[in-house]
């Protein structure tokens, strides 16, 4: 992994390459290369380097300095072998007439490996995508099977997951795609055609985008794209039109992504929320749960990864408090292992941003299997997640490009809210009045999520003391405590901090072993009923010396002030949604830290935005 591009079609591909692979950046990537046709040569031209997109691009001017019409590109993100020139991708077979490029993991690539091995086929490099280029040309090479059989054959036999990009010296005006478990998209333009692992690197070239289904392999020509399944046979994807603004995908200003999408998210919100409260009454049109099913609904099981997770965590407290039924949270990539207890009176809410998480997808399927009814929640229309569920609630975030998620967290904490207003009315588990009451504050998000988002100089003031710290711990109870979660992964993924977070009573249980002289300790505490109990957890880290760093509502301000050694407040709003308003002065806090520190804040090291790997 990590990103890709393809285009075939009459104009030299090298520069579309680079300008594609450059809005891929933000997936994160150690390296990056292209290789492009030649129909004058019939040979490949391959070019890589390891480090930022700019080497390679200087190393080719711009891509003026490669003839030909066809080609693939790719941003790497190490999985097998070390970040190096020889690891990247594309990677060529022996004769140097295969060309491959390869998002995922060939699970079973040691054994294809040895085989290739003991019938004289040496290897370069130390990845697993290697073999896909080997073993395609092994079969090609018989000289009874034609390219598109012989990648058949190849597929058959590798375990897995994998997007791929194919080219072949003999076959300068085709490239080839196939897909299982990692996500591929194809783009239809004008005399040429794309491929692509994430819409952003085509919205300047085609809107008109289709998504490959699992075993789909496609052949792209500069005339259209003809798509197979996975027996072979003839099939034609849908085709959807891509509506986002292109400057959406761009920094419009703003120093990075991440600040950008930090402030959009009053405006995401309004998207998430209001189409779909109307009246002050839930309106989710796209969701068919019902009556006799919902009466039947005995569990909710919420699973996720990353940020999402984080999500699930503040969903349970919220949605048992709602609904007065049990919910389970998740990792998806504990959920496969760990026997779950799911049937079809279990409804499995799968939360992911890009739609495409393997982790999560496997979870899915996995849910699937054991008669659970799926309902995801998603922000990426035609994503795999979306497609395999049997509801789906998009977030309508738009695209989010720092690796570090911002407005994707709040878009589905947001939606989660909403279902909980739904079905708490279908099974009358709310008073009426509670729920108009949470209804019209989930309305005034935006407007007090701007109130915050205006008051950010003091938290960069706030991020001026305490960026040089070595840890950083994070304390809350209740839906504090699951967003204290969500605000020390932010502050870890970008400045690179060691921070935990702990649920606040659990601190004399050995956490508080670590407070010394000096430790900073953010403590939230929005959550009213238990104000005096994290007043007094805040007295215990005190008396040790530690520093506080407090998190608490406009109201509860001064008391708080005579204790922690800052504060930063929030307005008040209804005690569900405290979460809501509380994550954004969290993720300027890791914002702020890590611009004190000089890091990358957009692309940290060694994390992707798109995990398409276990």
């Amino acid at each position: 992994m990590c990103g890709i591009i393809g285009y075939a079609g009459s104009e030299q591909a090298a520069p579309i390459l680079l300008e594609g692979l450059g809005k891929l950046e933000y997936r994160g990537y150690d390296s990056a290369g292209v290789a492009v046709c030649s129909r004058r040569e019939r040979r490949l031209r391959v070019h890589k380097a390891k480090g930022w997109l700019h080497v390679l691009s200087d190393m080719l001017d711009g891509g003026a300095a490669v003839e030909g019409c066809v080609g693939v590109g790719h941003t790497r993100w190490a999985t097998h072998g070390a970040p190096s020139d020889i690891n990247s991708h594309p990677h060529l077979s022996r004769s140097g007439k295969i060309a491959v490029v390869h998002n995922g993991i060939i699970e079973n690539y040691g054994e294809l490996k040895a085989f290739l091995t003991d019938r004289g086929v040496p290897f370069a490099s130390e990845t697993d995508t290697e073999v896909v280029a080997q073993l395609v040309e092994y079969f090609y090479e018989d000289g009874r099977v034609d390219l598109l059989e012989a990648v058949s054959r190849c597929l058959r036999r590798i375990e897995g997951a994998y997007a791929l990009g194919i080219l072949c010296a003999d076959r300068p005006e085709e490239l080839i795609a196939a897909r299982k478990d990692s996500p591929l998209i194809l783009g239809y333009g004008d005399g040429c055609s794309f491929l692509a692992s994430d819409v952003t690197a085509l919205l300047r070239h085609t809107r008109r985008v289709a998504y490959m289904d699992d075993g789909d392999v496609a052949v792209l020509t500069k005339e259209g794209i003809r798509c197979y399944d996975y027996l072979m046979q003839p099939v034609v994807r849908e085709t959807v039109y891509v509506d986002w603004a292109v400057d959406a995908a761009e920094k419009g200003g703003y120093e990075h992504f991440m600040f950008k999408e930090i402030m959009e998210q009053p405006e995401a919100l309004r998207r998430a929320v209001f189409p779909r409260l109307k009246d002050g009454r839930v309106r989710l049109e796209d969701l068919s749960l019902s009556g006799s099913y919902l009466r039947g609904l005995r569990k909710l099981y919420i699973v996720a990864c990353g940020s999402s997770y984080h999500v699930g965590m503040v969903g349970k407290y919220n949605l048992e408090r709602m609904l007065r039924l049990p919910v389970e949270v998740a990792l998806a990539s504990e959920f496969r292992y760990m026997d779950p207890i799911v049937d079809e009176n279990t409804l499995v809410v799968v939360i992911s941003q890009s739609g495409e998480t393997l982790d999560t997808m496997a979870a899915l399927r996995e849910a699937r299997r054991l008669g659970a009814k799926i309902l995801s929640i998603v922000n990426v229309m035609g994503s795999s997640i979306a497609r395999e569920s049997d509801q789906v609630l998009y977030t309508w975030a738009g695209p989010e490009i720092a690796v570090a998620t911002t407005k994707a967290y709040s878009t589905q904490l947001a939606v989660l809210d909403l279902l909980g207003l739904h079905l708490a009315e279908a099974l009358g588990t709310m008073e009426e009045a509670e729920r108009d009451a949470m209804a019209a504050e989930l309305l005034a998000l935006p407007e007090k999520l701007e109130r915050v988002l205006a008051e950010r100089d003091a938290i960069q003031y706030c991020a001026s003391e305490y960026f040089n710290r070595g840890s950083v711990f994070y304390i809350g109870r209740n839906v504090d405590y699951a967003l204290a979660l969500e605000g020390s992964l932010k502050l870890k993924e970008i400045s690179y901090i060691h921070s935990e977070a702990y649920a606040s009573g659990e601190l004399k249980h050995g956490a508080i072993s670590l407070i010394e002289e000096g430790s900073l300790v953010v403590a939230l505490a929005t959550c009213g009923r238990l104000f005096d109990k994290a007043m007094s957890n805040i007295a215990e880290v005190r008396s040790r010396g530690g520093r506080v760093l407090a998190l608490a509502t406009e109201d509860r301000r001064e008391e708080m002030a005579k204790t922690a050694d800052n504060v930063v407040a929030i307005p008040n709003t209804h005690p569900l949604l405290l979460p809501s308003l509380g994550v954004a002065p969290l993720q300027l806090f890791a914002y702020y830290v890590a611009l004190m520190r000089g890091c990358d804040i957009d692309k940290p090291r060694n994390l992707a935005k798109s995990v398409t790997v276990e």
